[in-house]
């Protein structure tokens, strides 16, 4: 799928917002992706979805990871088409757990499934969850990557979509962008 198409569907579903957004990272940025509002349209879902699992079905997981909230719907199409177990890690007092009886069996194969990346500090975080448990990452697997591939997390990373999506921190940001009502709609800080 091309990135103009991509843009395109992010565009029609309203998913691409511009604004003033305060990012998970706490980075300011004049653009949004919001993938819950493409990913609710199963087309898509399942489009997207199978785009990663293609992607990372020679590595034949056993496990599909995505930190909460973001990543979850996303992973568990992604563990659907795969045909392996599907989990979440969330945030508890600001930091990464796994819970509800999830659980990483040391050897196990995971492929970590997210949303969107921009410093990749969700994913980090997993990534140190899966390793604490023993288990083995053989990939990693995005919607957007904001960064244009320049945040590397794996040896096996693939995005969807890389596109440059301009963030600043707060005191390097631009007047114009100054001057706009904050919004934050990650879920980091729920």
């Amino acid at each position: 799928m091309k990135k103009e198409k991509i843009i395109d569907i992010f565009k029609s579903t309203e998913a691409l917002l511009e604004g003033h957004f305060v990012l998970t990272s706490g980075r300011h940025s004049p653009t949004y992706f919001q993938c819950a509002k493409i990913l609710q349209f199963p087309e898509h879902l399942t489009a997207f979805g199978s785009l990663i699992a293609k992607r990372f079905i020679d590595q034949v997981p056993d496990l599909v990871i995505s930190p909460a909230i973001g990543g979850i719907v996303l992973g568990a199409e992604v563990g659907r088409q795969l045909k392996v177990r599907t989990i979440f890690s969330e945030r508890k007092r600001k930091e990464m757990i796994i819970r509800r009886g999830f659980e990483i069996k040391s050897g196990e194969k995971v492929l970590i499934v997210e949303d969107v990346i921009t410093t990749g500090g969700s994913v980090k975080e997993v990534m140190k969850l899966v390793k604490k448990a023993g288990g083995n990452i053989v990939g990693i697997g995005v919607l957007v990557d904001r960064s244009n591939g320049s945040i590397s997390l794996h040896k096996n990373q693939y995005a969807v979509a890389s596109m440059e999506a301009v963030s600043y921190d707060e005191a390097e940001m631009p007047e114009e962008l100054v001057l706009l009502p904050i919004q934050k709609p990650g879920s980091r800080f729920l």
